[in-house]
């Protein structure tokens, strides 16, 4: 395959998840039986992504157990969590010399299918896009930053919830957490972003809204089934997705 092609991820695996009242780190909460971490994994290696950098953090050692004898992953250290910018931040050294995308995928968003990733990947390299974001049209959008686009469909912001004006706020279509972004200039571009907002960390819509500034061609994939950018943030959300997945295989 084409380097330029060949995708890495880097997977945000560092956060402590206070909201699933458990000692585990949030990433090796269990779903039907395996560690979301690992569902995320396997899924990138479906769709054809071998080569996975895990930012690590809080109870480190534990997620580092998860994949110790998956072939193909790396470890980045986010000993701060800073936000998602400064968590792709953190594995610079690790991917800085590669050259093809570099999708970021959120290691406790475990139902993105591999043929999502995929398609998501090719749709970023075919249309040339500096960053494609995997969004979702959902009935409920409350608490997810928007996907803002303008008369010509283009994506030109991601809103958060706390930031949107109430014409912003009707918008359905959120952003997952699920990014491509081209390795050039990706580094530099994460060092220019700021943190003036209400918890003082690094986003990674700031880099979009930058990218958009520079005038860099921004993509934007809507998933097909809604249902896969559920992430695991409350046991409540556990148990919803532990039905869905029980209901899949019962159905096959």
């Amino acid at each position: 395959m084409d380097a330029k092609k060949e995708a890495v991820a880097v997977v945000l695996a560092a956060g402590k998840g206070t909201r699933m009242k458990t000692e585990l780190p949030k990433v090796a909460v269990s779903l039907n039986g395996k560690p979301l971490l690992n569902h995320v994994i396997d899924h990138l290696q479906q769709g054809g992504v071998g080569n996975i950098v895990v930012v690590v953090g809080y109870k480190k050692e534990e997620v580092q157990a998860l994949c110790s004898d998956i072939p193909g992953v790396r470890f980045a250290e986010q000993n701060e969590q800073l936000g998602t910018a400064h968590a792709v931040l953190c594995s610079e050294s690790l991917v800085q010399d590669h050259k093809g995308p570099i999708l970021v995928a959120c290691g406790d968003v475990p139902m993105i299918t591999g043929e999502t990733f995929q398609s998501l990947v090719s749709t970023h390299i075919q249309n040339g896009f500096s960053a494609t974001l995997l969004s979702a049209k959902v009935e409920n959008p409350t608490g997810y930053g928007r996907i803002v686009r303008n008369a010509e469909g283009e994506v030109i912001a991601i809103v958060e919830e706390k930031d949107a004006s109430p014409e912003q706020k009707k918008i359905d279509e959120i952003n997952t957490g699920t990014y491509v972004f081209s390795s050039e200039g990706l580094f530099e571009s994460l060092k220019k972003i700021g943190n003036s907002n209400a918890q003082g960390e690094y986003y990674l819509p700031d880099l979009v809204e930058l990218y958009k500034k520079e005038g860099k061609k921004l993509g934007a994939v809507v998933l097909k089934n809604s249902g896969e950018s559920q992430g695991v943030n409350s046991p409540t959300d556990l148990e919803n997705l532990t039905a869905i997945l029980k209901s899949e295989v019962a159905a096959k």
